[in-house]
C-alpha cells in the first residue's frame, strides 16, 4: 500500500523575542514521523503538548512566520515546501479543528460554509453548503444561525461539514470526539472509518485511545515533539505485554479500565 502522505523527521522551532532584543528558540517538534495511505485511519496519540496538533498545522503549511522548519513532507511521493502545502490545504488536505472557536462568531454559519464551498470550487456554493450540512444531520435553519446559537455537538458537525466538503484525500481530525457522549463518539469515529474505506487517508489526533482502537489501522505515539512508536491496534490488550515500547505500554496501562497505573521514569 503506497503512502499518500509521508512526514520524515519533521522539526519545528519558534523564535521568540523577550525584553529588549534577547531572542530564544523554542524547540516544539524534534523529530516527527508519520505515514498514512489511502484507505487508512492512523491514530496519532500522546499526552498534551506532545506536538500532535502542531504536526497537523505544519503539514498544511499553517505555521506562523516565526516558525523554522526542517525535515520533509511528501504528498504522493513529491516533497512539498510550506507554500506548496498551503496550496493543497482545504482541497487535497483538510484540517478538522479541535474547537468550535475556529468558527467566526460574527458571521452566520451559512456564510462560513458557503465560503468553504467556494474555496473547494463548488459550482453552486449555496446548494453545496445546504447539502454539506444535511449530510451531517443539520437542517437549513442552521444556515441562518450564528455559532453561539449552536450546541457543542452541532458546532462540531458544522466543522466536519466544512472540512470534508471537498472529499479530501488527507484529513487531519484534531480531537474530534472530546466532550461528546459515547453514542456520538462511536458515530463520529465510524464516519472517519467510512471516509477511509471510501479512499481517504485519515489522521485521527486523539487522547481517547480506547475509542480510536476500534477504527484505527495503526497507532502512532508521540512524546515531547517526537514520534516514539508505531503500534498495531491488536497489541493494545490485557496488561499491554504485546506493546514493545515502554511509553506506549505506560499510556495503555494508565487508562481507567487498565488500573490507572503510572510507570515511573517513562
Amino acid at each position: 500500500m503506497s503512502a499518500v502522505l509521508e512526514v520524515r523527521g519533521l522539526e519545528v522551532d519558534f523564535l521568540q523575542y523577550e525584553r529588549g532584543l534577547r531572542r530564544r528558540t523554542v524547540h516544539a517538534l524534534t523529530g516527527m514521523d508519520l505515514t498514512v495511505a489511502a484507505g487508512e485511519v492512523v491514530a496519532l496519540v500522546g499526552a498534551s503538548g506532545a506536538g500532535k496538533s502542531l504536526l497537523a498545522h505544519a503539514v498544511l503549511g499553517l505555521l506562523p512566520p516565526n516558525a523554522l522548519e526542517r525535515g520533509e513532507v511528501l504528498l504522493d511521493g513529491d516533497p512539498l515546501d510550506p507554500a506548496g502545502r498551503r496550496r493543497h490545504a482545504g482541497r487535497g488536505m483538510s484540517l478538522l479543528p479541535q474547537a468550535a472557536s475556529f468558527l467566526d462568531p460574527l458571521r452566520t454559519v451559512g456564510s462560513q460554509v458557503r465560503r468553504s464551498a467556494r474555496l473547494t470550487g463548488h459550482r453552486d456554493p449555496r446548494r453545496g453548503a445546504a447539502e454539506a450540512l444535511e449530510r451531517r444531520g443539520l437542517g437549513p435553519e442552521v444556515l441562518r444561525r450564528y455559532p453561539h446559537e449552536l450546541s457543542g455537538g452541532m458546532a462540531r458537525r458544522v466543522l466536519v461539514a466544512m472540512a470534508t466538503m471537498a472529499d479530501p484525500r488527507v484529513l487531519f481530525a484534531d480531537e474530534p470526539t472530546t466532550g461528546l457522549p459515547p453514542a456520538d463518539v462511536r458515530a463520529t469515529l465510524e464516519g472517519f472509518r467510512g471516509m477511509a474505506d471510501a479512499g481517504s487517508a485519515v489522521v485521527l489526533i486523539t487522547h481517547e485511545l480506547s475509542a480510536a482502537l476500534e477504527v484505527a489501522d495503526r497507532v502512532v505515539i508521540a512524546r515531547d515533539g517526537r514520534t516514539v512508536d508505531v503500534a498495531d491496534p491488536a497489541a493494545f490488550t490485557g496488561d499491554g505485554a504485546a506493546l514493545s515500547h515502554p511509553y506506549t505500554r505506560a499510556l495503555w496501562q494508565a487508562l481507567p479500565g487498565n488500573g490507572f497505573r503510572v510507570v515511573e521514569g517513562v
